[in-house]
């Protein structure tokens, strides 16, 4: 697996923990889905361990425009699809034999400054995935206090979210990445070394609003029960705590290691597990990988083994999903 991982060096970013992915689902064989296919990494390295077909699906029609150089080596191998992975069962048509998830931004994007994600490079406050639809502008200018505190708690877990709301709300508007990094920036302790950036969590809190990303992490979890074959595999990689925990209630309710009902409610009939835990722990970035990549640090790798089980559903809130959802904000 190793191999596979280092054949596809020359990708313009390695995708994090590839190789323990490659390693926890081994032997790869028949067709998988990349459900964030971004740079491709993860595709590149499933086509080199032995998956016979990739179907790399995004939203970002952008990221397939950059895939043109090196997309053809593969043939009809890598099948490339413009859609979200919540919508993967219906793009791929056909069961298939694993589902790989890559949550979050991609670096690619972060380094792309016309894209808006990024605090640290000046360009339009956008942070679009999908190039449609509000912009993060249109949320923090248009958006109430409250709504902009709410946000900011639940999605970043930022402890000064109602100050740094109030001071957004006082400021704008805004149409700039940098003027709004600024202005928080501004809310928050003089930033000591070795510390993030007083605006990582605003950031991210705003992006994952304005992508309703976990509305669609959840989504694409049970699309991912509903598209895979009985043993088939769903390997997914988080990147921050609210993301992990997600994933591993899905993992938790829909392996049969808890069940769905609240005490207080009455006792629900026992669901035959859908997914058996293929690692009971979730799986970080060793040193090695830590020293070439330190965005690394946070990542998580969790992999679920689909049984003959029918698919089903989880209760959102039983998926722990923060709150609020921007419904109706158009």
């Amino acid at each position: 697996m190793a191999a596979a991982a280092a054949r596809i060096s020359d990708a313009p970013h390695i995708p994090v923990l590839l190789r323990p992915l490659l390693e926890a689902v081994a032997p790869v064989s028949g067709t998988w889905i990349d459900g964030t296919f971004g740079a491709g990494g993860y595709s590149r390295g499933l086509l080199e361990a032995g998956a016979d077909k990739v179907i790399g699906i995004d939203r970002d029609p952008m990221v397939f425009r950059m895939a043109e150089d090196w997309a053809g080596q593969y043939g009809d191998r890598l099948e490339l699809v413009e859609g979200t992975f919540s919508d993967m069962d219906r793009l791929a048509g056909e069961p298939v034999d694993g589902v790989v998830l890559d949550l979050g931004v991609s670096s690619m994007q972060l380094d792309q400054a016309e894209r808006g994600f990024s605090f640290q490079k000046d360009g339009p406050l956008d942070m679009r995935m999908a190039h449609s639809g509000p912009t993060a502008a249109d949320l923090v200018n248009e958006a109430g206090e409250g709504e902009i505190a709410d946000i900011l708690y639940h999605y970043g877990e930022e402890r000064a979210s109602r100050r740094i709301a109030r001071a957004i709300v006082a400021a704008r508007p805004f149409s700039r990445t940098l003027e709004l990094a600024a202005v928080i920036e501004r809310c928050l302790p003089r930033q000591k070394p070795g510390q993030s950036h007083p605006a990582t969590r605003s950031f991210q809190a705003i992006r994952i609003a304005v992508n309703d990303e976990f509305g669609q992490l959840a989504e694409g979890l049970e699309a991912a029960e509903r598209a895979l074959k009985p043993g088939g595999q769903l390997a997914v990689v988080t990147f921050h705590s609210l993301e992990d925990r997600i994933v591993k209630r899905f993992f938790q309710l829909r392996s049969g290691g808890e069940g769905q009902g609240s005490r207080y409610a009455p006792a629900r009939k026992q669901v035959e597990p859908a997914f058996s835990l293929k690692t009971r722990k979730a799986v970080g970035p060793d040193d090695e990988e830590l020293a070439q990549n330190p965005r690394a640090r946070s990542a998580k790798l969790r992999v679920g083994i689909r049984t003959e089980a029918p698919a089903g559903s989880v209760d959102r809130a039983a998926l722990g999903l923060p709150k609020p959802a921007l419904e109706g904000r158009n």
